[in-house]
């Protein structure tokens, strides 16, 4: 193998080398509690809905666009299906297509408004999402609702394979269908070449504006998605249950963006940078260091990952 070849091998899987040494450090440091199939089963279990989240974001985001509602449509979503579930005993096999529904409306509106009135989709999905906000502060009268259906706790979280609960199945299920679309569809290559340069993907005969709808709509179905798992997780939904997903979901993006795919968002990179960030947090709870370090390691991740996804899509495209 050449050195160049090597080289990019390593940068191809150096996340996931940090992430071995991470979980190899803290293991000597602490080895009856962190090194202990609960923990990891707990780490891998209770971040599913962070997992979908990011999946969510790494759509539009190879588009070329943001999508910062997400974190909103999740809450919404979620106190929709506390609400049918819990007030109005709504079946199941009604609230599941209802709620993710609400979510591709959440996206044809962001698609829309961007799309058609030329605003940046920063500014679009920050006032939906803060919108959102508003519609479920009212909707639920600033309260949690719990009394959710005990089926959809039993399919989210009750059932368990090798002790880890089956939503962290979904959620990487999930992550493989988009690693697929991506890479062996038209669409994905689509919504590559938008994220490229959408004057040279208009050139080249993509429906630009179709592709950047589509993906505004496949964000906010993975939000819905992410808020049903998030209140079968819990058995109930509180008004401000998606607002601290948001900074790590974006973070997890980014920093997934230095690896697999080394300059491009991809699933697989996301699922390693969000279990390689919960790593960390869990790993410094367990040496007892305090809640605010959370705010720290994302926010400190969310630079870093940015900065580093730029240094290599920059030489990238220096070299082409």
């Amino acid at each position: 193998m050449r050195l160049s070849d090597l080289a990019y091998q390593a940068e191809r899987f150096g996340l996931v080398i940090v992430w071995i040494a991470v979980i190899a450090v803290f293991g000597a440091l602490r080895p009856d509690t962190f090194l202990t199939w609960s923990n990891f089963s707990t780490i891998f279990g209770s971040e599913a809905v962070l997992v979908i989240v990011t999946l969510g974001l790494v759509i539009p985001l190879t588009a070329g666009d943001f999508d910062l509602s997400i974190a909103q449509t999740l809450t919404f979503t979620s106190m929709l299906t506390a609400i049918m579930s819990a007030k109005m005993g709504v079946a199941l096999d009604v609230v599941i297509p209802v709620t993710l529904a609400a979510g591709a409306l959440i996206g044809v509106i962001n698609g829309t408004i961007t799309l058609y009135f030329r605003v940046h989709s920063l500014i679009v999905t920050l006032g939906v999402g803060t919108f959102l906000h508003g519609v479920t502060l009212w909707i639920s009268d600033s309260q949690t609702i719990g009394g959710v259906s005990p089926a959809l706790m039993q399919y989210v979280i009750i059932q368990r394979f090798f002790g880890i609960p089956i939503s962290f199945y979904y959620a990487i299920g999930l992550a493989a269908l988009i690693w697929y679309g991506l890479a062996y569809t038209a669409f994905g290559q689509q919504l590559l070449f938008t994220g490229r340069g959408r004057e040279v993907g208009r050139l080249t005969g993509v429906a630009v504006g179709r592709v950047r709808l589509i993906s505004f709509v496949a964000s906010g179905m993975m939000g819905a998605i992410a808020g049903l798992l998030y209140t079968g997780t819990t058995g109930s939904a509180n008004p401000s249950s998606g607002t601290m997903l948001l900074l790590p979901a974006f973070a997890a993006a980014f920093l997934g963006a230095t690896c697999i795919k080394p300059g491009r968002f991809n699933a697989w990179g996301s699922v390693v940078a969000v279990y390689f960030l919960v790593t960390g947090i869990n790993g410094l709870s367990v040496l007892g260091f305090r809640t605010f370090v959370q705010d720290l390691f994302y926010g400190g991740a969310l630079i870093v990952a940015v900065m580093v996804s730029q240094l290599i899509s920059g030489r990238k495209e220096r070299n082409l």
